[in-house]
């Protein structure tokens, strides 16, 4: 089963680079996880998305940041667990490390998983 670990922002976090304990023990875990062949990919995303709606045939290309958006998603990791308690356990083990914030875990379904139903 594969998971996307959304990590998000709502402007309130002062956004500073971590500190040099946390940033050696986030390499750690990220190479044990690697190692596992749990982590698929990670990585941090621009906070100033672009928007692309689609209705009734037109297509509108908007560049942020949107006034109504509450908070962004500012990183991610896209990983591969047998269960989603597991995926569950490394997102706990990756707040332990980082400390207050905010995410999300949304299921991945791909090519596969559709074509079987799901």
């Amino acid at each position: 089963m594969r998971f996307l670990m959304m990590t998000t922002d709502d402007s309130s976090s002062a956004g500073s680079p971590p500190d040099e304990r946390v940033a050696a023990e986030m390499g750690r875990f990220i190479e044990e996880m690697s190692k596992a062949g749990v982590l698929l990919a990670t990585g941090g995303l621009d906070p100033l998305p672009t928007r692309i709606e689609s209705s009734g045939g037109k297509i509108t290309v908007t560049d942020g940041p949107y006034a109504e958006a509450k908070e962004v998603v500012v990183g991610f990791a896209l990983i591969e667990t047998r269960t989603k308690e597991e995926a569950i356990e490394l997102s706990k083990r990756f707040w332990q490390i980082v400390g207050d914030g905010k995410g999300v875990i949304h299921q991945v379904f791909g090519p596969e998983d559709l074509a079987a139903g799901q």
